[in-house]
């Protein structure tokens, strides 16, 4: 009966034998989509994929360039039904720049011989190959790209062509291409993917060459400005300018000798008409890439920038392979940056690097936030803000649902609505399927923890007086609200919801969609009832006062909340917590007669549909569902928050629905990774580092099959990440104290933390197998109270502590 657990398979870190440099020799077709995305760089405004310069999207490369924020809607007919999606638009590719011997081939790839090499530590990507023409001419080239973090709206590729067995002139065209299309996702191709309409092209006196698009179902409009210069050639000759709607270009004609570089610098300014303190975007593009410096100055702020980033995500950690940690960290840099703090966007789940879920913005802040709270506390709360801007679009979906207060969507995008698919496809029997994940309520509990993690860990009252309370206190309203009496139980339920396993959206024996009391949904929303009250109690009384009044918040409503928060039903069978009620009737699933036919069962779902069967029916898991209990809370408070709701819960409750669950779960999500790590800490180090392992590569491994093309799994790298910064040190924030409870794995020998922590900028955490240390830099704030396991001490400013374990 049992699942087999496993997804580890192969060398760890095929591709990092330097823990700062991702690196790729030769050119492998099949591999192109994943080092596309992997390679990408950017800056929190952009990102741009890792694909060749002279590339198109030819099912093997997909150039594609994605800024925060931008999207458009576009309608498609699926199934006989028409059906409107929000996108993150791929943008015009600023990337194109090629060349050829006059009178010969323009070089389009892919080349006789080629290295690429991603610089971490300063985000640069850097390209060398051998290009060998049909007349036998070989070329040398070495190309290097950044996404500026010092200036957002610039980014730049430099390319050295160095002949070695010819002379003379030498062509190089360099191009804006605003003929793109969304395409990069299989299987959204039967959707319309066309985004962009011309809206304007032209070369400038010096040398520059704009172009302006707009979106086709939005008021957005994307203007790009580019340079290009050439250094090292004999010259100067006639540029040639190329127009045409959507295309601007330029060829620049160089005289080129054995031996003797040919550098092209290619400067590009992009701004939208999403932009804050942005006029026109053309207008700003044009100045913007005629006064930009040339590449090694925006290298060297640029390299300056990344310093101070890595300084403060600074995580040294004694393990054998810590690349993948690095790169992580990168691209979670690269998507949620300082430059995207003011952009009103939120954290897309796929971050800025692909188009899989469209670019949406999911629950994953749920694990990106725990990053950012005790590194970049400022660009938590940004995310929080963009929240806040769409309490008004969650307060209207729980009125069109004839309840009250806020309801989150599953899937938010431009402006908060539901963006949610009606409709999925199952690649596997080619059928569009109804798709019910709207149904996970659960994304508003998410959106109010993090709003008191980030509170606990800041201590900003402004924010929580301000934004945060009105939000969480309509979070709680919603979950009162959604709660029905059950009379024979003499407790409360919420039902035709879904949990975060989204392999059951029904019950086999059912006619429609949702589950009834989720246990994770069940208990999240007795948190949040109870951390309103808190909410009420630390907030400046006037403050109380108005909010209670704006709300029109009385004494019956908050009695309400009061009775819902303790008497909500849990469901439980066979000592363990019920995923949802009724699951203990599910049929058991021949899980060794589905290893034997199928060696991957991460989607199971999608292999039972194509044979005529729905996973609805059995006691099967796509990811961690009832177990995300025990990775936002300790076992401590689990059971508090259980016996608050009067069920006996003891301490042997977490070991036995971890070992039943476990048995069940195929891992279909990259998040599952994460919270059985975290769960397993304290029972089972070994298998908790396994799937530390899992979670820290899965996307250096391509371990979702495939998917990383389409995207990074921004949660699952964040989520990586945390499990060292907070699960191994068991570092928790709460009761205004640093909790520390230490378990390393044995593979684990150290760990070093700088974090931020209610205005400290330097707490360093040092935490081994024997002791932890606890320093504080010189400053002017208060003590920080640390607790460890029973003890307490007061840490200052200047001070060290040590604790021995």
């Amino acid at each position: 009966m049992a699942a087999d657990t496993s997804t580890r398979s192969g060398p760890a870190y095929p591709a990092m034998p330097d823990p700062w440099t991702l690196r790729y020799e030769g050119f492998d077709p099949a591999e192109e989509g994943l080092r596309e995305t992997l390679c990408a760089v950017g800056n929190g405004y952009l990102v741009t994929r890792g694909a060749a310069p002279e590339s198109v999207a030819d099912g093997v490369h997909y150039p594609g360039t994605y800024l925060a924020g931008c999207y458009d809607r576009a309608s498609s007919t699926v199934a006989g039904r028409v059906v409107t999606n929000e996108d993150l638009v791929n943008c015009p590719n600023w990337l194109p720049l090629t060349f050829r011997p006059a009178g010969g081939d323009w070089f389009t790839g892919p080349p006789a011989e080629q290295s690429v090499e991603l610089d971490l530590r300063r985000g640069v990507l850097t390209r060398r190959a051998l290009v060998v023409d049909t007349a036998g001419r070989r070329t040398r080239l070495v190309q290097r790209r950044l996404a500026s973090q010092a200036r957002p709206h610039l980014a730049a590729l430099e390319s050295t062509i160095t002949p070695e067995n010819w002379s003379g002139p030498v062509e190089i065209r360099s191009a804006l291409d605003g003929a793109v299309a969304n395409t990069g996702v299989t299987r959204y191709r039967a959707l319309t993917g066309s985004h962009l309409v011309p809206a304007g092209e032209g070369a400038d006196e010096d040398g520059l060459i704009w172009l302006e698009v707009a979106a086709a179902g939005s008021p957005l409009r994307i203007a790009l400005a580019a340079r290009t210069r050439v250094r090292g050639a004999g010259g100067p000759l006639p540029t040639v300018q190329e127009l045409g709607p959507g295309r601007a270009a330029q060829t620049v004609t160089a005289v080129a000798e054995p031996g003797r570089p040919v550098t092209v610098e290619k400067t590009v300014a992009v701004h939208t008409s999403h932009d804050p303190a942005t006029g026109t975007p053309l207008r700003s593009s044009r100045l913007l890439a005629a006064q930009a410096p040339g590449f090694d100055q925006l290298l060297d702020e640029h390299g300056i920038r990344w310093g101070e980033l890595w300084h403060r995500c600074r995580i040294e950690a004694d393990f054998d392979g810590a690349g993948p940690l690095h790169l992580n960290l990168f691209h979670l840099l690269q998507a949620y940056s300082e430059h995207s703090a003011d952009l009103d966007v939120g954290v897309p789940a796929r971050g800025l690097h692909g188009e899989a879920y469209r670019g949406h913005v999911f629950w994953d802040e749920l694990f990106v936030l725990q990053v950012l709270n005790l590194r970049f506390p400022e660009l938590a709360r940004a995310v929080l803000r963009y929240r806040h801007r769409r309490l008004e679009a969650a307060r209207q979906a729980a009125r069109d649902a004839g309840l009250r207060g806020a309801m989150y969507p599953w899937q938010s995008g431009s402006d908060g609505r539901e963006e949610s698919q009606l409709l999925h496809l199952n690649p596997l029997s080619g059928r569009w399927l109804p798709d019910h994940t709207h149904l996970q309520r659960h994304v508003g509990s998410a959106v109010a923890y993090n709003i008191w993690q980030y509170y606990q860990a800041t201590n900003d009252l402004d924010f929580l007086a301000g934004a945060g309370a009105e939000m969480l206190l309509e979070i709680a309203r919603f979950w009162a609200s959604a709660a029905s009496y059950d009379p024979a139980r003499e407790r409360w339920s919420i039902r035709g919801v879904l949990g975060p396993d989204e392999y059951h959206d029904a019950y086999p024996w059912a006619t429609g969609p949702g589950l009834d009391d989720n246990a994770y949904t069940n208990v999240l929303a007795s948190w949040v009832l109870a951390r309103a009250f808190d909410t009420l109690r630390v907030l400046p009384g006037y403050r109380r006062d108005e909010l209670l009044e704006r709300l029109a918040l009385d004494d019956t409503e908050l009695g309400r909340w009061q009775e819902v928060g303790r008497r909500l039903h849990v469901p439980f069978h066979s000592g363990v917590v019920s995923q949802f009620e009724g699951y203990e009737r599910l049929a058991e699933l021949d899980w060794a007669a589905y290893r034997r036919r199928y060696p991957d069962l991460r989607r199971l779902d999608r292999l039972l549909e194509a044979e005529g069967d729905t996973v609805n029916r059995y006691q099967a898991s796509k990811q961690a569902d009832a177990l995300m209990l025990w990775y936002l809370f300790s076992a401590r408070e689990v059971r508090a928050l259980l016996r608050r709701l009067g069920y006996p819960a003891r301490h042997e409750l977490q070991r036995r629905t971890t070992t039943y669950y476990l048995k069940r779960t195929v891992h279909g999500s990259s998040l599952s990774s994460v919270v059985h790590a975290w769960v397993l800490t304290r029972s089972d180090r070994r298998a908790s580092w396994g799937y530390f392992r899992d979670a820290l590569v899965a996307d250096l491994q391509d371990g979702r099959h495939g998917t990383t093309s389409e995207g990074v799994h921004l949660g699952a790298m964040a989520g990586a990440v945390d499990l060292l910064q907070r699960c191994y040190t068991g570092l928790e924030i709460r009761e205004d104290a640093i909790w520390l409870d230490p378990h390393l794995p044995s593979a684990l020998r150290r760990l070093e933390l700088e974090l931020r922590y209610r205005g400290h900028w330097g707490i360093v955490v040092t935490t081994g197998h024997r002791e932890v240390t606890v320093s504080l830099r010189e400053s002017r704030q208060e003590p920080v109270r640390v607790r460890l396991r029973g003890r307490s001490a007061t840490v200052a400013p200047g001070e060290t502590r040590v604790f021995r374990l």
